[in-house]
């Protein structure tokens, strides 16, 4: 009696779940079949999801116009848990002459699996 008792209640939720995934899978039928295929939407997401912005401020200590680079020495960046330290971030054209080796700046990044980039830069 035991042994029957302990099977009802194994079978039991397993029916359920049973009985819930046909409800589910009966109202499908007429979509699209794309669940894991890419698509320009899902690789915008994940770029966008990947990428994440801050702010933090720092002194100049390369340009490299070759590199398309700024060389920062900043302190903490708490929102993305950043300990202080020494980093090169890509910059356009535009911020790479705003700025020279030895400046005080802040400035606004963003930082993914692609790397970090500089949006916007200025003097102290």
């Amino acid at each position: 009696m035991r042994v029957a008792t302990l099977m009802t209640m194994l079978a039991a939720p397993l029916a359920l779940a049973a009985c819930d995934r046909g409800e589910e899978a009966a109202g499908t039928d007429d979509m699209p079949m794309t669940e894991g295929m890419p698509n320009e939407n899902t690789a915008m997401m994940e770029q966008a999801a990947a990428m994440r912005m801050a702010s933090a401020e720092g002194t100049v200590t390369a340009i490299d116009a070759e590199a398309g680079t700024i060389t920062i020495d900043h302190g903490p960046v708490a929102a993305i848990e950043w300990p202080a330290m020494t980093m090169a971030f890509q910059a356009d054209e535009a911020a790479r002459g705003t700025v020279a080796v030895g400046d005080e700046v802040t400035f606004d990044f963003e930082t993914g699996d692609a790397g970090s980039r500089i949006v916007s830069i200025s003097k102290m």
